[in-house]
């Protein structure tokens, strides 16, 4: 395993692998690794020739008064963690790498993008959507993996490489959870201990959400957000900026309940933002 961190460096060895005909998966993360990535990697050495991990906290995605400068930072722990997982190259460029002087230009997927988070955090998804793509151009991948916590920037991603035509496949992996249910995220660690405990009442109330389409119990969207809500608001140290019921392909909020929806939620615990969702089908359910 070998660190690069430069970009002209890790085209050029992409670019000697394809010509080899070897396949590149990718693993895009801004480190602090956990079990949720460890699974993407799994699954990329399992389908790839070669499997690359980027680790770069992309400060285009972080909003005034966000967390981009006490995110974790921890590249000699992210390392160690990953020897003998299959991966060849960590990609860790610096920022000045990553966007030069000058830099000025930006990839934004409209419509998709102003929905769920983007309703909090305008200008997230277009700094989403430039890194990756100037992840896709310099790592060239075959295939890139992503985890199902970050749905709508999955489907965001998803749709930037159809519409401008980058030839990578995306595959998006369950949620990775603890034993309590709650899902794995490197911003759990910012949570107190009172704060954790709390936190474990998204996964209930989307358990409830399952619950009432899975039993027909409720059909009403307003009625399922409110009873979701109230669930929420049982624990004192939460506040919630949204919670949708949305088609899991446009994002759009939906007036009924189809034959599948996406139950997506963001909610404050104390001073950490926390996102999950749940994919439910009217006949059978898909849960990560």
């Amino acid at each position: 395993m070998k660190i690069i961190k430069t970009v002209s460096q890790m085209q050029e060895l992409s670019l000697s692998w394809l010509k080899q005909g070897k396949s590149i998966g990718l693993i895009p993360t801004m480190g602090a690794l956990h079990s949720g990535h460890f699974s993407l990697i799994k699954q990329s050495c399992k389908e790839n020739n070669f499997s690359v991990l980027s680790l770069f906290v992309n400060p285009t995605q972080f909003g005034k008064g966000e967390d981009y400068k006490k995110y974790p930072r921890c590249l000699k722990k992210d390392k160690k963690l990953l020897e003998g997982k299959g991966i060849e190259i960590i990609f860790a460029p610096s920022t000045k790498e990553m966007y030069p002087q000058g830099c000025s230009t930006y990839i934004e997927v409209e419509k998709m993008s102003g929905a769920l988070c983007g309703m909090f955090r305008p200008g997230h998804f277009r700094g989403v959507c430039t890194i990756v793509g100037k992840l896709f151009n310099v790592i060239k991948p075959t295939r890139a993996y992503f985890g199902q916590k970050d749905y709508q920037q999955f489907k965001i991603i998803e749709k930037m490489v159809n519409d401008l035509n980058f030839g990578v496949k995306t595959i998006m992996m369950p949620i990775i959870r603890e034993k309590d249910g709650l899902a794995i995220s490197s911003r759990n660690a910012y949570l107190s201990v009172k704060e954790r405990e709390e936190a474990v009442v998204l996964v209930k109330a989307l358990k409830k959400a399952e619950e009432m389409i899975k039993l027909k119990k409720k059909t009403n969207v307003q009625d399922m957000i409110n009873q979701i809500k109230k669930i929420i608001q049982t624990r004192s140290k939460t506040k919630i900026d949204y919670i949708k019921i949305c088609h899991p392909e446009s994002l759009k909020e939906v007036a009924k309940i189809g034959n599948e929806v996406l139950v997506a939620l963001a909610v404050w615990i104390g001073k950490t933002r926390l996102i999950d969702n749940i994919l439910i089908k009217r006949k059978g359910v898909k849960i990560a």
